[in-house]
Formats: structure tokens, sequence, C-alpha cells
């Protein structure tokens, strides 16, 4: 049924040169001002103009490509982008080439939003549009962000960093998860809120923490347009008002540590939690943990075979899996006056 795995996934600059390029590729069509497209330029050029993600991209594919080889699953593993090479269009080409009829489409997103779900979809769509109608078609695996595999590896990713704190710091610390925030006009047409509280609330479980925060970062909207709180730097300041002093933040909206992990929280909230004297420790991603990669693999298997035991179990507490295959209305676009001006919201964005 299906003879190819395409990761798709935001994109991003891979020296200094591609940095401009990219971020007017991301805006196109949104009136963005250019000094703002000059400041988040800022961001990239801070850690030389290279954003991670794409080496962070190449890496998922090697342990994926490991994992299905180890199972005996030979599909071959193609790698599109929304917004910097390689563009999907042109990796439709390469498939249709290669003889390749249907493929499962593997987003770099955990959660259910516009711009982390529809909008991928849109994306294929757009590129499949391009080719004509001998293009290959592509069908997307479901979200993840309940799955066995996904809470496992959080789990781990959080208690390594835990072990950071000193043994009798470790009862006194705050778990704060963070996610990519959303316009409110974006949430309203989909479960990602609910998602993400879902995921900390089994993460925090299994980590023994008895209380957790859900916060949201990287707001990327004009200051008049509602989006989801707080802020990851508000709520900093809230905990230090409070006599928080040990802080546990996981970016748990994220998969990997690109630049928004690396800027908005290595940087600038570690900047921020220096001056206000609290010790914070921030989680690994999912990145290329084992149980991930497996989770991955169990999640093609479930398209080409049927689930396997494992991988059908959901994590206790659990409210159930998503639909497997989008609907039709699922996630739609909000006003487009609710739309961000740019933002890949939960997967990867430049921040504009």
């Amino acid at each position: 049924m299906y003879d190819a795995v395409l990761l798709v996934s935001f994109g991003g600059p891979e020296k200094t040169e591609d940095v401009m390029p990219f971020l007017e590729t991301v805006t196109r069509g949104r009136n963005i001002p250019r000094e703002r497209l000059l400041d988040v330029a800022e961001h990239y050029y801070h850690f030389g103009g290279k954003s991670p993600i794409n080496d962070q991209c190449r890496q998922l594919i090697a342990a994926l490509r490991k994992e299905l080889d180890e199972h005996r699953i030979e599909l071959p593993i193609y790698w599109g982008n929304r917004n910097w090479q390689p563009f999907l269009p042109d990796v439709f080409r390469q498939m249709r080439t290669a003889g390749v009829k249907r493929a499962l489409a593997l987003v770099t997103s955990a959660y259910s939003s516009y711009s982390g779900c529809r909008q991928y979809r849109e994306n294929v769509a757009a590129a499949q549009a391009e080719l004509g109608k001998d293009a290959p078609q592509a069908d997307k695996l479901r979200v993840f962000y309940n799955h066995p595999g996904f809470i496992e590896t959080l789990v781990d990713r959080v208690q390594t960093a835990l072990a950071e704190f000193a043994d009798e710091e470790r009862s006194r610390v705050r778990f704060v998860a963070t996610a990519h925030s959303i316009p409110c006009s974006m949430a309203q047409t989909s479960d990602y809120e609910k998602q993400l509280r879902e995921t900390t609330r089994l993460v925090a479980e299994a980590g023994g923490f008895n209380a957790w925060d859900l916060v949201f970062q990287s707001r990327s909207g004009p200051p008049a347009q509602p989006w989801l709180e707080p802020d990851i730097l508000d709520h900093l300041r809230k905990l230090h008002a409070e006599g928080i002093k040990n802080v546990l933040v996981a970016p748990l909206g994220f998969i990997s540590d690109h630049l928004e992990v690396l800027y908005d929280l290595d940087h600038e909230a570690q900047a921020l939690a220096r001056e206000l004297d609290i010790k914070m420790v921030r989680a690994g991603t999912a990145g290329t943990h084992p149980a991930f990669i497996r989770m991955l693999r169990q999640l093609i298997q479930e398209r080409l075979s049927g689930p396997e035991p494992q991988a059908a179990r959901l994590a206790t507490g659990c409210y159930g899996p998503n639909h497997d295959v989008c609907p039709a209305n699922c996630c739609p676009a909000p006003s487009r006056a609710g739309k961000p001006p740019a933002s890949e919201a939960p997967a990867a964005s430049p921040r504009p």
C-alpha cells in the first residue's frame, strides 16, 4: 500500500547568507515589516546564521533508517521542508522519478493545530498540484502527543534534567512545561491546548511531580492579537514573586532542540532566571531518543499492517489516540485576522 516514508518539516537556514531569504520565504504575502525580519534574523546570527533544525532532521532520518532496517521495513525515506531546501515540490519530483506512488508523511509536530498539522497537509497538496495528476500521494501519520513511546521519551528527558538538582533541592523543584504559543483564534479551531495539557499531565505524573504548569513561548504576533498565555518569561517572574528557587523547564511542545528552544529558553529565559536568582534546568526534547524512534516505527507499522499490541496501548489515564486519518474539517484555518504573521507553532518557527 505504501512505498516510501516522507519526513515533512519546517526548514531553516544553513548559513548566514540564507537567513534573510529564508525569513522572506516564511513571511511571503504576510506584510511583515522588514525591521521585524531584521530583528528575527539576529536570533539566527546569534548561532552563526545556521538553524540546527536541518541537521536534526538528518539525524532523525539516520536513526529511523536504522530502526526500519532492523524490523525489515524496506521503505526509502525522503525529506521535504515547508520553507527551505529541500523544498517539498522538489522532493515530490524525486519521488515521482523514483517510481514512488504512495508515501507515509511523518510531520515533525506531535500536536494538532492549523500551523502544526493542517497547513502541512496543504503544503503537501500544493506540491502535488505543482506536479500534476501523476504526483505521488502522501498520507499523514497521526499526531502522537499521548503515545506511550512519546511519553516514555519525555519522562526520561525530564528525569535526566531533574538529576542536575541537588538531593535537597529536588523536593522543591517546580515543573514547568513549555510549548509554542499560537493565536487564540487558532487554538479555538483545534485541540492543541487540550493535547498539550494531556501530555504535560502524563509526563508530570510519571515523573513524580504533584503539580505542574503549562506555559508558552515564541509569541510572534502583534501586541493587540491575543495569543495563548502565560509567557515563559512572565511565568518565571511570577515564580520568583512566590519564592520559587528551582525550576525544571521541559519544552514538551517541541520534538527537537531547534533554534527557538535554544534562543528562547537557553538564552532568554536562562538569562532572566539568573537575574531572578532562580536555578533553571532545561530538559531535552525527544530528538533521537530510542523510545521516540521506536514509536515512529510503530506509527509506520500501524499504517502498513495494523497496530502492534504495545503500539496500540495507551499510557494510563489517556483519553485515547487521535484519529488515524485527519477528517476533512480537521484544524481549520482561523480567520485571516487571526492568523499568525509567520509561525510554525508547535514545530520550529523563526518567530517573525
